[in-house]
């Protein structure tokens, strides 16, 4: 299973077929790896793709015309071999259909293509979900990046933070120990739009966020001119984790959440999901501008 490349003249980025996964994202002037690189003392993966569901069902379950069915957190597909169905230089797309294995675990026919597109010093990642089924589907799609900090040397995680392009009074939605959400929030940012990193603020697992205002974050630090934004407007719920300890953080863009602790596991009536008529297609996108 070979890896993807697609370069220009300032970025180098590879992508895994397993999962449609960013593998490298590689700043060629600046000589510097900006993606995680995995370590399973900490988290092996690097970005996997959350489809068709976004975090946590109760039980691992969903209820859906009138059957019970089953699906781990972030659901399957960072765990499927995707086909390459197109590579240019700076492009690459890959594709997940629905198969008669993805059938018995979540019932609708798809078609899921990951976009790959490299643009002057910017890395953009589209999610083009389309319903092939002979009804109505309903899915969650996102993101769960992992990006490098420090990312140079000599620098220390605490050294980081975490800006966005306005200042929000929002809410953080505690997870319970089976990682579905609190229903009511703890306090978090008061008309603030700096977020310092330090790793005890994963110790109670992700910083969940529903509906910013913001559509831009960006990861930096006041001891050097490297970093990285990223842009993620169209995507209503935002997740901020890191592994314990680890030198890592996740920005994670999501059209989907996971259930809360009071759902009726109805997939139809579940938070967020995203509802496609038969032929509709959605198509939304992420951008890392890195510096």
């Amino acid at each position: 299973m070979m890896s993807v490349t697609i370069e220009n003249d300032n970025l180098r980025v590879v992508i895994n077929p397993k999962g449609a996964e960013l593998d490298s994202v590689f700043h060629k002037h600046h000589q510097l790896e900006y993606l995680w690189q995995g370590d399973a003392a900490f988290w092996g993966k690097k970005s996997p793709v959350l489809f068709p569901i976004v975090g946590t069902l109760k039980d691992n379950s969903f209820i859906y015309g009138g059957k019970t069915y089953h699906l781990p957190r972030h659901g399957f597909a960072r765990d499927r071999v995707f086909d390459l169905e197109k590579q240019t230089a700076t492009e690459a797309v890959f594709l997940l259909k629905s198969d008669a294995e993805s059938l018995k675990v979540y019932p609708f026919d798809f078609e899921f293509r990951l976009h790959y597109t490299l643009i002057d010093n910017s890395l953009r990642v589209g999610y083009d979900v389309k319903n092939t089924t002979s009804g109505d589907m309903y899915f969650s799609v996102g993101g769960h990046p992992a990006f490098r900090v420090p990312l140079v040397e000599r620098m220390v995680y605490t050294d980081y933070f975490i800006t966005l392009d306005q200042a929000e009074t929002v809410g953080r939605y505690p997870l319970s120990k089976e990682g579905l959400l609190e229903l009511e929030t703890n306090p978090f940012l008061e008309n603030e739009d700096t977020i310092p990193l330090k790793s005890s603020l994963f110790y109670a697992d992700a910083v969940v966020l529903k509906h910013l205002k913001s559509d831009k974050m960006t990861i930096r630090s006041e001891k050097t001119t490297y970093g990285l934004s990223m842009t993620f407007a169209g995507f209503p719920f935002f997740g901020i984790w890191a592994a314990k300890d680890a030198p890592f953080v996740c920005l994670e863009p999501w059209c989907g959440v996971a259930d809360s602790v009071n759902v009726s596991q109805r997939l139809e009536e579940k938070e967020g999901i995203v509802k496609l008529e038969q032929g509709e297609q959605m198509i939304k996108t992420w951008s890392i501008d890195i510096f």
